[in-house]
């Protein structure tokens, strides 16, 4: 599965998300600059064929086929999307995705998932105070529980603070295990991932060229307000 964002950009002169162009594809974790409240969010929802670009193409396998993006592709913990509350426990995150997921969805069967995923102490904890490499697993292990999901779109996970490489690492294991993986992420963040080691394609070198890329653009972002209407009614979630 290859998914290609070609020229995309949101609202008027590109103020909600300037045009940019990228690709993740099965079996490669990537990383993407976007910074701004708004900007990560409003990719990660292009990217996984929740919203519409005003300008650009967004295909995957070649077809502009929004539901299909949808169906294949997993938004994990996007700002006011997908992210959990931050007062909910861990548990009741895991019952929910559970029953979504078509499974048996009690509290006991949350705890057991827990326990076998190795995080049987976080049963109760709100999933607010959950370090950052334990909630990237436990959000993308749930995600990718769903029938059909190929990829994850995962959204600032540099907002929760720790260290880069904890969550980079789970990012390119769900890589080795046959996924396509888009994390979107802040300048730090980027700096941080583009000074490891230069590795292979094969071995999910992060997506350098577009980082740089967004680099360009900070300025721009920093100044840029919120665009009307890029929220809410174009968004076409599917939790």
């Amino acid at each position: 599965m290859r998914i290609v964002l070609d020229r995309v950009s949101k609202g008027r002169r590109g103020q909600a998300l300037p045009e940019m162009s990228l690709s993740y594809e099965t079996g490669e974790a990537r990383f993407v600059l976007a910074e701004t409240e708004q900007r990560p969010t409003v990719l990660g929802l292009i990217a996984s064929g929740r919203m519409r670009p005003s300008t650009g193409r967004v295909t995957i396998d070649d077809d502009a086929d929004a539901a299909a993006l949808r169906h294949r592709v997993a938004l994990v913990d996007a700002p006011d999307v997908s992210d959990p509350h931050p007062d909910v426990t861990v548990a009741a995150v895991v019952g929910e995705e559970l029953m979504f997921a078509g499974r048996a969805a009690t509290p006991v069967h949350a705890r057991r998932w827990l326990e076998n995923l190795g995080f049987p102490d976080l049963a109760d904890a709100p999933i607010g105070t959950v370090d950052p490499a334990a909630r990237v697993r436990i959000l993308c292990e749930l995600a990718v529980l769903r029938e059909g999901v190929e990829g994850l779109v995962l959204v600032s996970p540099d907002r929760h603070g720790g260290r880069p490489d904890g969550w980079w690492r789970i990012s390119a294991e769900f890589a080795e295990r046959g996924y396509a993986v888009l994390v979107i992420v802040g300048g730090v963040a980027a700096a941080v991932l583009a000074s490891f080691p230069s590795r292979s394609s094969s071995e999910h070198e992060p997506s350098r060229s577009l980082s740089e890329h967004a680099e360009g653009e900070r300025d721009e972002t920093r100044s840029a307000g919120r665009e009307e209407g890029t929220t809410g009614t174009e968004e076409e979630e599917e939790r």
